[in-house]
C-alpha cells in the first residue's frame, strides 16, 4: 500500500532514481492557508548534502504544488505536490544489478515482485520520505490552527545518549542533537564510522505539545498504535517507544502509573496516551533507526541466480540515517495527529448540531 491515513490520506509516488517523487494529500479542509515557504523550509531540513554527516548526494528538493490550492488557500480538493530528482548517479549501481545488497530490501522486493529497481533501491529508498515531509508540512499547518506543535531531535547515536533534551537547541544543530554536551561525541562517532566505510544507528525523540484530550479511535485505530505504525513505516526504523516504552516492562504499577491532580498529571510515563486516546499531556515517541545498510566494506551476498559473491558498494550514502530521519518522524507524527483530529470532529452530537443545526431548523 502507498496510502496512509483515513480522513486525511497521504499517497506517495516515485523512486530514488526516477524522474520525480511526489504525493497527493486528500482530506485537507478548505480555507487552510498554505504557506509554501514553510513547506519548502521543512524539505530543506531533510534534503541531503548539507554537511559531512550526511550523504554527498545534493538535491535542491524544490517542491511544486500542482493542485488543491487557489490564491494561497486549500480548496478542499486533493493537494498534489511534486519534487524532481536532479542529481542521480544511476551508474553507481550497475555493479549491484544482479546481486542483493546486505541489509537492504533488494532481496525481499525481488522475491515478492520478481523485479526490482536496483538504482538506489528504487521505491524502498529513503529518498521517498521527501514526499512524506511535504505532506507532513501541510499537516503541521492544520495542527497549528488548533495549537499543536511538533518538534524532534537526536537523543542517541552509536549508544551515546543525550542527558538532557533541548528541542530549541536541536533546531540550530546540524545533526538535530538534543544535548549540546553529547553532540560532539555523537558527531565524532559518525565521522569515525564514515572514515572506516561503516555506519552507525541512532534514536529520534519526537514531541507534540498542545495535544487535546480525545485524539484516537479505539479499539483498532488507537493513537499509540498508529504512531508506532507510522514511525515503523519510515525506512530503517526498527523500534518505537511511547512514553516509558520498553522500560515500562521493568517497572511496577506504582512506579509507572501517572498520578492525576486537579492541575493534570504529576508525571508522564504514559507518553501522553491512555487506552489509545490522547490524555492532554505531552506526546513523546522514540524511534530507533538501524545503521545505514549502505556501507563501503566488502560483504558476502548472493546474486539473483544464487551464486555467492562479494558485494562492494559505490555511491553516496548517509553514515547515520537517523539524522535526516528526525525530520521525517515529525512529518509522520503530524500526519497522524491531523488525521485523528479530523476523525474526531463527528464523535459527539453537539458537533453535528453546531455545524448543521441552524440549517436544519431554518428548513423546518
Amino acid at each position: 500500500m502507498n496510502t496512509f491515513g483515513k480522513k486525511l490520506t497521504l499517497t506517495t509516488f516515485g523512486e530514488s532514481h526516477g524522474k520525480a517523487l511526489g504525493c497527493i494529500l486528500d482530506g485537507v479542509p478548505a480555507g487552510l492557508g498554505i504557506d509554501e515557504l514553510f513547506i519548502q523550509n521543512e524539505l530543506d531540513k531533510r534534503k541531503p548534502g548539507k554537511s559531512p554527516l550526511e550523504t554527498g548526494r545534493k538535491e535542491e528538493d524544490r517542491v511544486e504544488i500542482l493542485s488543491g490550492v487557489f490564491e494561497g488557500q486549500s480548496t478542499g480538493t486533493p493537494i498534489a505536490m511534486v519534487i524532481y530528482n536532479t542529481n542521480q548517479k544511476s551508474k553507481d549501481y550497475e555493479n549491484v544489478k544482479e546481486l542483493f545488497r546486505p541489509g537492504h530490501a533488494d532481496f525481499t522486493y525481488y522475491h515478492k515482485y520478481g523485479i526490482r529497481d536496483y538504482r538506489g533501491g528504487g521505491r524502498s529508498s529513503a529518498r521517498e520520505t521527501a514526499a512524506r515531509v511535504a505532506g507532513g508540512a501541510i499537516a503541521k499547518l492544520i495542527l497549528r490552527q488548533i495549537g499543536i506543535e511538533i518538534a524532534s531531535g537526536i537523543c542517541e547515536v552509536d549508544g551515546i545518549k543525550a542527558q538532557k533534551y533541548d528541542f530549541e537547541y536541536a533546531k540550530t544543530s546540524k545533526m538535530f542533537a538534543l544535548d549540546p554536551v553529547a553532540e560532539p561525541l555523537q558527531e565524532e562517532a559518525i565521522l569515525q564510522a564514515k572514515s572506516l566505510h561503516d555506519s552507525v544507528g541512532g534514536v529520534v525523540l519526537t514531541r507534540a505539545t498542545g495535544v487535546p484530550i480525545g485524539l484516537g479511535e479505539p479499539l483498532y485505530y488507537k493513537l499509540d498504535a498508529l504512531l508506532a505504525e507510522a514511525m515503523m513505516g519510515i525506512n530503517a526504523a526498527k523500534g518505537v517507544e511511547i512514553g516509558e516504552g520498553f522500560h515500562a516492562a521493568q517497572m511496577r504499577g506504582s512506579q509507572n502509573n501517572d498520578a492525576i491532580t486537579k492541575n493534570g498529571f504529576s508525571s508522564n510515563h504514559s507518553g501522553g496516551v491512555l487506552g489509545g486516546i490522547s490524555n492532554g499531556d505531552t506526546l513523546l515517541v522514540k524511534t530507533y533507526f538501524k545503521p545505514t545498510p549502505s556501507i563501503f566494506q566488502q560483504q558476502h551476498t548472493i546474486t539473483t541466480s544464487g551464486e555467492e559473491v562479494i558485494c562492494e558498494l559505490k555511491g553516496r550514502h548517509d553514515p547515520c540515517v537517523a539524522i535526516r530521519g528526525s525530520v521525517v518522524c515529525e512529518a509522520m507524527m503530524a500526519l497522524v495527529l491531523a488525521d485523528m483530529a479530523l476523525l474526531g470532529m463527528g464523535k459527539k452530537m453537539e458537533h453535528l448540531t453546531m455545524l448543521y443545526g441552524n440549517s436544519a431548523t431554518s428548513k423546518s
